[in-house]
């Protein structure tokens, strides 16, 4: 059992970026078939599990109350006592720091962080439990997010696979115009994309060879998100976004993340990109803005 800090087992459900997302076509099963290459942010919430106190879920933070109705930590909690009731879960709090329905997998980073301290409190329970397949049955990003690293990402999600080395970290800004958003985002972005069916022959793509951090945001900028015009039709408030930070001093590379409507812009140091996030939020004082670096470290454990 591992040892329970002050506070808990404490998790960082790091901000999920599609540095690029590619769509092949549509699935016999309706789904999508996809390819990306997921990096994390240094910005996102924190889940904290405490064995020590009755079951139970508790939320704090600035988007706390944006959370409504069944909550996808709640479902992970199910999951867990189904899957193996012996397992010892506890209560769990969520400090909810990044916007709902954003794009940068705010619900699929907590259920991930979750499964990770469920997994460090139930250190020999837990062997012989399929995080993964867990994980899966949560939603398609909840595998990434449980791993919290820069990965390859095909199929609907399922399939990671290394990119062969650790990518340099990238100095980055996330914009989010906080629009209203339909509940039902992710679906008409789809529709919108109106995607073509899978080719028989469809082989997924393996994972990028990119040795440094030219060949990087090379990558992203030529293979970019076949989303993005999509995304921009649903929530038209992406494309002020894009504008901004395309005019914004230093500005490597800007794209949206996912279906949006989170974009980021790439910049090629951290003052630079603090800088172009001081005069957006200075521009646009109801947009949520947050300085990062993408990339280039390991998994963020809490006490």
């Amino acid at each position: 059992m591992t040892p329970k800090g002050e506070f808990g087992i404490r998790e960082f459900a790091a901000a999920k970026i599609n540095l690029t997302l590619e769509i092949a076509g549509r699935r016999s099963d309706g789904f999508h078939e996809l390819a990306s290459l997921v990096v994390f942010a240094s910005v996102g919430d924190v889940v904290t599990l405490d064995p020590g106190l009755p079951p139970g879920l508790s939320l704090s933070g600035v988007f706390a109350d944006r959370l409504a109705g069944a909550n996808i930590l709640g479902r992970a909690l199910d999951l867990l006592d189904a899957c193996k009731p012996k397992l010892e879960l506890g209560a769990v709090h969520l400090e909810k720091s990044l916007p709902v329905a954003a794009g940068i997998g705010g619900g699929s980073a907590d259920a991930g962080a979750l499964l990770r301290a469920v997994r460090r409190t139930n250190v020999e329970a837990g062997r012989d439990i399929d995080w993964h397949g867990l994980a899966r049955e949560l939603g398609a990003d909840v595998p990434v997010c449980f791993e919290s690293r820069p990965l390859w990402m095909t199929g609907t999600g399922e399939r990671l696979a290394e990119l062969g080395g650790v990518l340099p970290a990238l100095h980055a800004v996330l914009v989010n115009p906080m629009a209203a958003v339909p509940a039902d985002k992710t679906a008409r972005v789809f529709r919108a994309l109106g995607a073509e069916p899978l080719a028989p022959d469809y082989a997924p793509p393996p994972a990028p060879k990119l040795a440094d951090r030219g060949a990087l945001i090379d990558f992203a900028r030529e293979r970019g998100n076949d989303l993005g015009a999509a995304a921009e039709a649903v929530v038209p408030e992406i494309g002020q976004v894009l504008s901004a930070l395309r005019r914004a001093p230093g500005i490597e590379h800007a794209a949206v993340s996912g279906a949006g409507p989170t974009c980021f812009g790439i910049f090629p140091d951290g003052a630079s990109a603090d800088a172009a996030r001081q005069q957006l939020a200075a521009e646009h004082p109801s947009w949520w803005t947050a300085s990062t670096t993408l990339g280039g470290g390991s998994l963020r454990q809490e006490a």
